[in-house]
């Protein structure tokens, strides 16, 4: 990858709405090869969505997150990826990674309330052939997602001793 891209793509991870003559500038380089560029990095896949980060205590969201750890049994030259794909396919769930570690996926999933969560784990999740078994962790409260600290007001500074 172009020494540009890899550029572009750090500013727009720290602010995703900064605009192309911003980027341009920081970069030394003219708007037009940015949105080239941009438009490039969308069309190949590498830019694959641009997102907020909302802190649901601020609006009083309503429902619920849960890490769900995995173990699953792989397919025979398939791997992992053919489950993951089945489980990605459900509207729940929000973000499947394949692990190293005791468990094999972890899969992030929301809903409307705790019961949803649960008989998703239940009727769907656990009732996948090659699941072996799960463990769901609730998300209680979120401090600090994607290096953006969600309660300002509490941040502090660690001291650093000499």
């Amino acid at each position: 990858m172009e020494k540009l891209h890899q550029d572009i793509l750090a500013l727009l991870k720290e602010d995703a709405r900064m605009p192309a003559g911003d980027i341009a500038t920081m970069l030394g380089v003219e708007e037009k090869q940015v949105k080239e560029a941009v438009s490039s990095l969308e069309k190949q896949g590498v830019i694959a969505k641009y997102t907020i980060i909302v802190n649901d205590e601020k609006c009083e969201k309503e429902g619920v997150e849960a890490l769900i750890e995995v173990k699953v049994s792989p397919v025979r030259e398939k791997g992992f990826d053919e489950i993951a794909q089945y489980v990605y396919q459900f509207d729940e769930v929000k973000s499947v990674y394949l692990m190293s570690g005791a468990y094999d996926l972890v899969v992030f999933v929301e809903g409307r309330t705790l019961r949803d969560a649960a008989r998703f784990v239940s009727e769907k999740l656990s009732g996948i052939d090659k699941v072996l078994s799960t463990a769901t962790h609730f998300i209680l409260k979120k401090y600090k997602v994607e290096g953006i600290v969600l309660d300002k007001s509490k941040e502090q500074r660690l001291v650093v001793q000499p």
